[in-house]
């Protein structure tokens, strides 16, 4: 079950082809969707995550918490909606698109990849590229 919240005025379009989508990239990493958590928020409701939770004092776009089991993805994905907003002008993309690469990398964590070490963060940009094709693929 994926499901999408939130704790702004913001509200997710095309709900159901984000959720055929990622259970489209889900498949494809041999995966299945137990329970996800979208909450959509602001940059100090996120900031307040990170400083309680994780222990940094920095705005951020996403705070993935994985309850994954075994190939079964759970957990919860906190996403700024200013910072997508601020992040999609800095990469000269349109929000829509922003939007789905930020979605679409916490849904690659929970699938085990990471982004802490330069090869890392490499292989999870090309994932990201890979999952957004998907996208547009016939569902």
């Amino acid at each position: 079950m994926i499901n999408f919240f939130s704790e702004t005025d913001f509200k997710l379009i095309e709900e159901s082809n984000i959720s055929k989508w990622i259970q489209l990239v889900s498949d494809s990493e041999n995966k299945k969707i137990g329970e996800i958590n979208f909450i959509f928020c602001d940059d100090e409701y996120l900031l307040k995550i990170n400083q309680d939770y994780l222990d940094h004092d920095t705005y951020t776009d996403i705070i993935s918490f994985d309850n994954t089991i075994g190939s079964e993805l759970n957990g919860d994905i906190f996403i700024s909606i200013e910072r997508v907003k601020e992040n999609a002008v800095d990469f000269s993309v349109s929000f829509e698109e922003e939007l789905r690469r930020v979605i679409i990398h916490g849904v690659l964590h929970f699938c085990g990849y990471k982004d802490k070490s330069e090869e890392e963060s490499v292989l999870m940009r090309k994932k990201e590229d890979e999952k957004l094709l998907l996208f547009h693929v016939e569902q």
